[in-house]
């Protein structure tokens, strides 16, 4: 039997909305006792009831005994959460940036206090791929994960290649239907996929990282001749996060601009859909797609969540636990695509095996090897306005790496 669920909602935006859109109506088994908001003045479509300012009336209600976090400030979510937990209510929440950043120390909560935090609909919006890597891959062997994340940034990209939009107008297109910000860098900038990256690789390999270790290059500066460069390669560009092992003990991550082939699953993957790529040792290449945006995509992945919790469900974080002794690393050289101006740029990234050179007085870019630890410290410089970076999709391995790399890896490539 069920438990019912007596719900604490913090947030009534587009998720909440979509949240209760899609309850209404249904025999679930559950009750949405007050919402939190934050403007008391704005016309609401429930009852005026409902409603409060005052956090304490959730998290001091002993009649409620779910948290919903939906809300966009990562600072308060996480003191939300983290009284919910320490009351010993469980908690659903949304917050990629704020789970990212706390998620070692909301681990540990849950365990000290037996409570459970679920988080579905913080990453890749409908797509139930935190779930999957939890029971699904719990004993396989991981080679990588990546794919499309972010919804926003993929919505411009398609347009731009599928339409010939101008970067300007596809931003503002996306902007005008709500997938963008009016401050888009979190999304362009590969801020939101780079959270999001952060907390599957949790589930994937057992590895809590900080957010600031892990690398975002954005398709903010991407310009006409980058865009031509890959049309007359027949390639799209999309934003792509990675977590990959490159050899029996070590995982690499980043988020950057990537050529995309024709036959790879992503190269399909349009608007403000978002795709995930899982490559494991024994069950191959596995490919999960759906919407990554939108009130009723993410809330869908929001009740599923509050769902399992009618059933005591809980994340057992098994690849932290196994203690699998991998590290996180950024020893790794990978092929790139730079566009630049100065010839300085070239020289500071250490690029080298460079295998294609154009020059001429508008446009230069070169392809060749540079190392992940080189793209890092030079972050600044690779956000300047007139460079741009893509990933080709391939990787040189140093002797060491190469001495312990499975098969299975090699094939990866």
């Amino acid at each position: 039997m069920s438990k019912k669920l007596k719900i604490g909602l913090f947030g009534f935006g587009v998720v909440g909305q979509g949240l209760h859109d899609i309850i209404r109506g249904q025999d679930l088994n559950l009750e949405i006792v007050k919402i939190a908001i934050k403007n008391p003045d704005k016309k609401r479509s429930l009852d005026a009831h409902l409603f409060t300012t005052d956090h304490e009336e959730l998290l001091n209600n002993e009649e409620i005994n779910t948290i919903v976090e939906l809300i966009d400030d990562a600072d308060a979510a996480f003191n939300i959460v983290k009284r919910a937990l320490i009351s010993g209510k469980n908690v659903v929440s949304a917050n990629k940036k704020m789970i990212a950043t706390h998620l070692a120390e909301l681990v540990e909560l849950q365990e000290k206090h037996g409570a459970s935090l679920l988080y579905e609909g913080a990453v890749c919006g409908s797509i139930p791929i935190i779930r999957n890597l939890e029971e699904y891959y719990d004993n396989e062997l991981l080679h990588g994960i990546s794919g499309i994340f972010n919804g926003s940034s993929n919505y411009i990209l398609s347009k731009i290649f599928n339409e010939n939009l101008p970067y300007g107008v596809a931003l503002k297109q996306a902007q005008d239907l709500g997938f963008a910000e009016s401050d888009p860098i979190l999304d362009v900038g590969g801020y939101d996929p780079k959270f999001k990256l952060a907390i599957a690789t949790a589930h994937a390999y057992g590895l809590f990282i900080n957010p600031d270790k892990i690398l975002n290059i954005g398709i903010q500066n991407l310009s006409e001749n980058d865009i031509r460069y890959a049309r007359e390669k027949n390639f799209k560009i999309k934003l792509v996060p990675t977590a990959r092992k490159i050899s029996t003990k070590q995982v690499v991550t980043y988020v950057l601009p990537k050529f995309v082939k024709a036959e790879d699953f992503l190269y399909n993957v349009e608007n403000e859909y978002n795709g995930v790529t899982v490559q494991a040792a024994f069950a191959d290449k596995q490919f999960f797609f759906g919407k990554g945006a939108g009130g009723h995509p993410t809330g869908a992945a929001v009740l599923s969540d509050i769902a399992a919790l009618r059933y005591d469900y809980r994340y057992e974080y098994k690849k932290y636990h196994q203690n699998n002794g991998l590290i996180h690393t950024d020893n790794v050289n990978i092929e790139v695509y730079l566009r630049y101006t100065h010839e300085y740029t070239v020289e500071k990234l250490q690029i080298d095996n460079i295998v294609e050179r154009f020059s001429r007085d508008d446009y230069k870019y070169v392809i060749g090897n540079v190392s992940l630890k080189s793209l890092i410290a030079n972050k600044a410089l690779l956000e300047q306005k007139d460079v741009f970076i893509a990933h080709t999709g391939r990787y040189t391995y140093t002797e060491q790496q190469i001495s312990v790399i499975t098969e299975e890896e090699v094939l990866f490539n």
